[in-house]
């Protein structure tokens, strides 16, 4: 694996994270949040989660793929991967009223 100088690995993770909260409020509007778990910012692995409203809707899993992903690989070069997964721990009607994104309950 290749080194990377601490300073670096400091600038990348703050790049990340600028990212992550210019995502959020697109993802706040429809009542759910995004947040950054872990970063291998030599190992380019990323991995976030939605939050809130997000673990009823419908089009989650595409919010990750196809926009989270593509965003964080396109602007940050050193992303090999993202990693994403839906906290379910929100009770889905609490989540429904929390935004207004197209929700499946998850019972």
């Amino acid at each position: 694996m290749a080194q990377v100088p601490p300073e670096e690995q400091e600038e990348r993770l703050a790049q990340l994270q600028g990212i992550i909260d210019l995502m959020r409020p697109a993802v706040q509007a429809d009542g759910g949040d995004l947040a950054l778990v872990a970063a291998d910012v030599v190992g380019g692995v990323v991995e976030v989660q939605l939050q809130g409203a997000c673990s009823s809707c419908a089009v989650s899993a595409s919010t990750l793929q196809g926009g989270v992903e593509r965003i964080l690989r396109d602007r940050l070069p050193w992303v090999t991967e993202v990693l994403g997964g839906v906290d379910e721990s929100v009770d889905p009607f609490e989540s429904e009223s929390m935004g207004r994104g197209g929700y499946v309950p998850s019972f």
